[in-house]
């Protein structure tokens, strides 16, 4: 979704081209979130009085960059005019309210002078109401957003406190003032040319990071270092750094603080004030108690610059498609036990151990996500409605919302989320909270709001995901519920060879996924096949149900391709009147409890003249195509609960592929974001 990005240095000199380059690159390690304009403001001079620079184009964020450098050139700006002190915000939207053009972009602005200005990510719902009420007090607005309405509150609140005498406001208190308002879900940074070389940022509900280096950090080496010292007014030269993503972080520092929903963080004089408010409910819709300025941990982010690169691949898409043999060993490392000093193979997950006796207990497990999440969930059910005895039941987190469907005391509530921070799942989450279950976290982000308000959870651990089609964390999000399926299942004598099968072949997956890794020259073949095609079928039965929702959903979300996956026992039922010589139909067949029904499956399509592809067990090739010619995809044999990690890698490199030779950009597929933070 929306990306912010914000920078000021303190007390180390630097010029407005490096200001501008280092704005730009952090937009463009934000880019993979979904965009579709941009905007950046830095300031005009040094003077508290000139009136800052606002620069705002549709389009990605060369276009940007070509036009400020454009309008730069023409006014004779001074690129290399050095800032002891200066804070620039930057941003990149995804429309939502008003269509992608240059006055819907951020930043959004107060006025003509730009004397209040702020990013945003998220949905401000009554935006409507505060903007007939500025309406009514003279502001005018431009823009069709959501957004414009908070500047011009700041403004007007501003404005007031003067016009009373109060000229000792500070900035917090015209941001405490302008959150007291809002409704809705928000990361925002302001910038003022009343309150210059200082930035604030506040948030309720989407993420927002803020990242602190001292320029003598390097004496720490990386090990240990002083959360105050960081965060005072100590003199010392420092940059600080917003943002939606750690990723736009990690080549500055890795020492962060997350900020949490009602914190305001104020960064001036090259410090860092952090003041939390509480939210009370009841008074004409809300409003905010202050609590003293508060000291917070920095944390030190596991992550590495290289993660972040595309290394010797050119997509991030196909760099992590590549990389799941690693993401799974990493997702499982410390987590299985077998051999040495251990006699009998089993899982330990750290975060669960403490709840799995409740668990257990439970009437029922209800997974709740959105798109691959849901899909890795469905993957997981068969197993651990089979180890555990548990009933199981499914829940697309907005379905689930718009119903009020029951969630009861008695049930374990499972949430499924590759950032921690979808909009859906979160409110979901709050949902089941307040209706008393147990609620488990499955993310690949550490300190998420979904990992951070659950009871208790398990990081997935896949590694930075760049890439918007989810590839490597779907795999590994499967990996994690099936090792979360033997964790609750307990080690009962009667699923014992069951559980140390699944383990073995657990420790076995990597190798096979690498296997699979070596069809990649076959499905750019295949892929060349189906170019010109309008639309494709999946069809799969059992644990591979999921797999054909989640291969359709890859090839439609990256291609452009009309494609759908189907419960292959669902193919009488109305899809089989598609059927005919022209639709290219993938089977999903491999040798399982289901294998008998889905050869039944190929032969009526055979009858129906069906152009069909067959993903089987190698070795299976002549058994499955009898009654007809099909062009056949040969798979490794794993357990049963793992096949859909080894049976969606071909159809990702499909994907993948179909989309290159399509001519798309695969890693920022049209219209969608990374991260859903609105509903």
């Amino acid at each position: 979704m929306c990306g912010i990005f914000a920078y000021l240095n303190f007390n180390v000199s630097r010029e407005r081209s490096y200001i501008l380059q280092l704005l730009f690159n952090g937009l463009r390690r934000l880019e993979y979130r979904g965009y579709d304009s941009a905007g950046i403001s830095i300031d005009f001079s040094h003077e508290a009085s000139t009136v800052p620079l606002v620069f705002r184009q549709e389009g990605n964020i060369e276009t940007l960059v070509k036009s400020v450098y454009k309008e730069v050139g023409a006014t004779n700006l001074n690129l290399e005019e050095s800032f002891s002190t200066h804070a620039g915000i930057a941003h990149t939207r995804w429309a939502t309210h008003g269509e992608p053009a240059p006055r819907n972009s951020h930043p959004q602005t107060s006025d003509l002078k730009n004397e209040f200005l702020v990013v945003h990510n998220g949905v401000i719902t009554n935006y409507e109401v505060l903007k007939e009420t500025l309406v009514r007090h003279g502001f005018t607005f431009e823009s069709e957003t959501d957004t414009e309405v908070i500047p011009k509150l700041a403004k007007f609140i501003f404005d007031n406190a003067n016009e009373e005498g109060d000229k000792s406001m500070t900035f917090s208190q015209v941001v405490l003032e302008v959150m007291r308002h809002l409704e809705g879900a928000y990361a925002l940074v302001f910038k003022s040319r009343h309150y210059p070389n200082e930035l604030i940022a506040c948030k309720r509900g989407s993420p927002l990071l803020l990242g602190v280096k001292e320029l003598t950090e390097q004496t720490n080496n990386g090990t240990s270092f002083n959360d105050v010292k960081y965060l005072s007014s100590n003199g010392q030269p420092k940059e600080f750094f917003f943002s939606s993503d750690a990723s736009a972080l990690v080549e500055h520092t890795k020492k962060v603080l997350v900020v949490e929903d009602g914190e305001v963080v104020h960064l001036k004089d090259g410090g860092a004030s952090i003041f939390k408010f509480n939210h009370i409910k009841g008074k004409r819709g809300g409003t905010f108690t202050r609590l003293p300025s508060i000291e917070r941990a920095l944390s030190v982010l596991e992550m590495e610059v290289e993660q972040i690169n595309k290394g010797k691949y050119e997509h991030y898409m196909q760099k992590e498609i590549h990389e799941q043999p690693e993401s799974l060993t990493t997702s499982m490392r410390g987590r299985l036990l077998r051999g040495g000093s251990c006699k009998v193979k089993s899982v330990l997950l750290g975060g669960l151990k403490d709840h799995l006796k409740t668990i257990r207990r439970s009437r029922r497990i209800v997974f709740i996500g959105c798109g691959t999440s849901y899909n890795a969930a469905l993957a997981s059910r068969p197993i651990l409605e089979e180890l555990t005895g548990i009933p199981v039941t499914m829940e697309i987190a907005s379905d689930l919302l718009d119903r009020q469907g029951p969630i009861y005391r008695e049930d374990t509530a499972i949430f499924v989320s590759q950032s921690g921070e979808t909009a859906d799942t979160l409110l979901a989450l709050e949902y089941a909270l307040e209706n008393g279950a147990l609620c488990v976290g499955i993310t690949n982000t550490v300190g998420s709001a979904i990992a951070r308000n659950t009871h208790c959870g398990v990081h997935v651990n896949a590694g930075c995901e760049i890439g918007v089609a989810s590839t490597k964390a779907y795999t590994s999000q499967i990996v994690v519920m099936v090792m979360l399926a033997l964790a609750i299942g307990g080690d009962t004598l009667s699923s014992q060879a069951r559980r140390e099968a699944i383990i073995d072949g657990l420790f076995e997956l990597p190798s096979k996924v690498k296997e699979v890794l070596k069809l990649d020259e076959e499905m750019r073949d295949l892929a060349r096949l189906l170019i010109a095609e309008q639309s494709l079928l999946v069809f799969g039965r059992g644990y591979n149900h999921a797999t054909a929702l989640e291969g359709a959903l890859k090839v439609k979300e990256v291609s452009l391709m009309h494609s759908e996956g189907m419960l292959a026992g669902e193919m009488k039922h109305g899809p089989l009147a598609l059927v005919d010589e022209t639709l290219p139909i993938v089977v999903i067949a491999p040798r399982d409890t289901c294998f008998s029904k889905q050869q039944s499956v190929i032969q009526q399509l055979h009858a129906r003249k069906g152009r069909l592809i067959v993903m089987c067990t190698k070795g299976d090739a002549a058994s499955v195509c009898v009654g007809g010619s099909c062009r056949v995809i040969e798979v490794p044999q794993v357990e049963d609960c793992l096949q859909p990690v080894i049976n969606i890698v071909p159809l990702q490199l499909l994907a993948y592929h179909l989309t290159v030779l399509r001519g798309y950009n695969v890693d920022q597929p049209r219209n969608l974001a990374k991260s859903v933070t609105t509903q």
